[in-house]
């Protein structure tokens, strides 16, 4: 029994920093969003004054430089549900800061079942292990994909990461790790969400490349569709 209750402390510690993370990352994203949005009016000024001296030069420069710029705060993916945008924008930025090139497709009601809560630890998690995996290649290499759809009420999810580690074998339901504690925990997380969703869930490792996929039945909330 006490074994019991420190391992549940262990992972509501978990989950809470989890979640702490995952938010700030989000606000921050949302900062830099409305720190662009009140230097607009500068920019404009700046590109007026080029144009009223005839500096073309400069006018295409400047806008370069507000392209690059803006890349690093732009919401990239709408999917449809605000909770999944935030997550994934975040955790596309973050990656982004590491080299790490993302190709993201999803498309999911913006009613869900269940709670963000879940949605986080899932998507959280994914995307952390996929960075992880990924910052250790050439950056040439580095890439995640996902993908996440509906098929009628159920909710797919799949993450492709690429590692400079060949084919895994899983000990038990899990692959080994290079990674400490919180890496194999967040992986019993997503485990332990899925399960407790009624979902399935497989993982595979290939030479190079890792993927897991999520399916969640009767993700759509009722009433929605």
């Amino acid at each position: 029994m006490k074994l019991s209750r420190r391992t549940n402390r262990k992972v509501e510690t978990y989950q809470q920093e989890l979640l702490k993370t995952h938010f700030a990352e989000v606000d921050n994203m949302y900062r830099k969003m409305r720190g662009w949005r009140h230097d607009y009016r500068n920019h404009i000024q700046v590109l007026k004054t080029y144009a009223e001296k005839g500096d073309l030069p400069a006018v295409i420069a400047y806008l370069d430089e507000l392209e690059t710029d803006l890349y690093t705060v732009d919401t990239v993916i709408k999917t449809g549900n605000p909770m999944t945008d935030a997550i994934l924008n975040s955790k596309i930025a973050l990656a982004a800061d590491r080299g790490i090139r993302v190709e993201a497709d999803a498309h999911i009601p913006a009613l869900l079942r269940f709670s963000a809560v879940d949605l986080c630890t899932i998507l959280g998690n994914l995307f952390d292990n996929a960075i992880e995996a990924s910052v250790s290649l050439p950056p040439e290499k580095r890439l995640i994909r996902v993908y996440m759809d509906m098929k009628g009420v159920q909710l797919y999810i799949s993450f492709l990461n690429f590692t400079d580690r060949g084919k895994l074998k899983k000990t038990g339901a899990l692959f080994p790790s290079t990674k400490g504690g919180d890496h194999g925990l967040g992986l019993e997380r997503i485990d332990s969400v899925v399960e407790k969703l009624g979902g399935y869930l497989s993982r595979n490792s290939e030479e190079g490349a890792f993927t897991t996929e999520i399916l969640l039945p009767e993700a759509i909330k009722e009433g929605t569709e």
